[in-house]
């Protein structure tokens, strides 16, 4: 098994960026002061295993049913492309329900906040350039980042403050949106020339 160091680093922040745990440290603040208590190493791991069981079972559901990872990895590009729109132009196109009488631990914090559709659907569109190994690094990392950032979320809000948290928003907003470009030229490319 050889890791790929730049593949590693590039697979992290793309995922780094879709999961937005800096941009979504408002919501934490919230969901911990409508529940107390988030379990955060919980809800790190609970998401690190929604990630690497479904980069391992999604390409077989997408097989399942007849689509090819090159034309998922062009629909995960415009999902990417709107993920990136909502946190460059502060505009919310995808709404989540309230959580009821569930754990906010489990739902609505490491699904679907953090394992959600961008970052299932940024896995098997990453599997489609690199190698599951460094993506699986790649996610472990985030793992990490996430525990950090939920254990210290208070912390890190104050720090920041809401103009600077906006800031780290629209910066990785931006990232996103010449990633999900890349990632829709490269698959509609390939695409065209295997038909």
């Amino acid at each position: 098994m050889q890791l790929d160091f730049k593949e590693i680093f590039t697979a992290f922040m793309i995922l780094f960026a879709v999961i937005d745990i800096i941009g979504n440290i408002p919501i934490v603040i919230d969901l911990r002061k409508k529940f107390g208590h988030i379990e955060s190493g919980k809800a790190s791991i609970i998401a690190g295993l929604i990630l690497i069981t479904f980069l391992f079972l999604g390409q077989n559901i997408l097989s399942l049913i007849g689509i090819d990872i090159n034309s998922f990895a062009v629909a995960g590009a415009f999902i990417l492309f709107f993920i990136a729109l909502e946190m460059t132009l502060g505009i919310t196109l995808y709404k989540t329900e309230d959580s009821g009488s569930m754990t906010a631990t489990v739902f609505p914090l490491a699904f679907p906040l953090i394992a959600g559709p961008g970052s299932l659907t940024t896995l098997l569109s990453l599997r489609a350039e690199y190698s599951v190994q460094n993506i699986i690094v790649a996610v472990l990392l985030n793992v990490v980042v996430i525990f950090i950032v939920l254990k210290t979320s208070s912390r890190i809000e104050r720090f920041l403050g809401p103009s600077g948290i906006n800031v780290i928003r629209k910066i990785f907003g931006v990232i996103l949106l010449a990633i999900a470009v890349k990632l829709f030229a490269h698959n509609i490319k390939t695409l065209f020339e295997l038909s």
